[in-house]
């Protein structure tokens, strides 16, 4: 096992957020995906996140191409997530797919390795039981866009263990993040109170009270959030979100029922800035 080798499974939005401030952090990142299409997307899109963190002078041009070097790219999981000391899933936010990954993880991984999942709102634990050795599997939740949002949440599962909790904060600091530890519960802090504000301003544009873009600028405005709740929705996924309501919905009961216009837009495909169309409408 590789001690500064961290593996990121899955080259989506969040993927390649989390393998992009890794890379800076000094690890050596394995990014890893079905395809070679779609690792070669990730590359890309890594690469313009630091062009445009050196244009606005955050990153340094040493440390772009440092980052880049320590980029490697895979289609074979166990090549990939094999040597790693902390692998990091991002896949889908599916609960099957999730509890199949972590059972394959445990296949290839070394015994001592820290498994982690960046679910917004599936339980730790359930994900945690698919692997052996439960006690190093632990919830390291992300925040979009990755190399922006300061705020990562580690989520304790049943059996996570303190030696866990111990090295997701370690990993944690070394991506400049600062981390709140928290105990496993359905929608943890932010994803929780986050579903029902962007649920209840899709309530008030169905109802009328309000467009789109004025509900956003009174809450930017108002409350200081740094985007509007459609805004915010555009950019996670309104598929995504939808997912995630549902899940709380059936957890935490009839206070997260999805509005019926989210899931109209879901239906009709409009899924947000992935789709250039979501709330709001995006160019090409």
């Amino acid at each position: 096992m590789e001690q500064n080798t961290l593996c990121v499974l899955g080259g989506g939005t969040m993927g390649r957020g989390i393998a992009s401030v890794a890379a800076l952090g000094g690890y050596r990142v394995h990014l890893v995906d079905v395809s070679r299409d779609r690792v070669d997307a990730a590359r890309s899109d890594i690469e313009r996140t630091l062009d445009m963190g050196r244009a606005r002078g955050v990153v340094d041009d040493t440390a772009a191409v440092s980052a880049l070097e320590r980029l490697h790219l895979f289609i074979d999981l166990e090549a990939a997530a094999g040597p790693a000391a902390c692998v990091i899933e991002a896949v889908p936010e599916s609960i099957q797919l999730k509890v199949e990954t972590f059972r394959r993880l445990g296949e290839v991984c070394a015994p001592s390795a820290l498994l982690a999942t960046n679910t917004s709102a599936l339980s730790i634990t359930e994900i945690a039981a698919a692997a052996p050795h439960p006690e190093r599997v632990v919830g390291l939740h992300f925040f979009n866009p990755v190399h922006k949002m300061k705020l990562l949440e580690i989520v304790r599962g049943l059996e996570t263990s303190d030696q866990a909790v111990a090295a997701a904060l370690d990993v944690a600091r070394r991506l400049g993040k600062e981390p709140v530890v928290i105990h496993e519960s359905p929608g943890f802090i932010t994803t929780r109170i986050n579903a029902l504000i962007g649920n209840e301003a899709f309530y008030m544009l169905q109802e009328g009270v309000a467009s789109a873009v004025e509900i956003d600028r009174a809450l930017k405005l108002g409350l200081n959030h740094p985007m509007g709740p459609f805004e915010m929705v555009d950019l996670v996924g309104l598929d995504t979100r939808l997912s995630i309501l549902q899940h709380l919905h059936r957890t935490l009961g009839e206070k997260y029922r999805p509005c019926p216009l989210m899931e109209k837009y879901v239906k009709a495909g409009r899924l947000g800035r992935k789709t250039l169309r979501g709330v709001f409408e995006y160019p090409t």
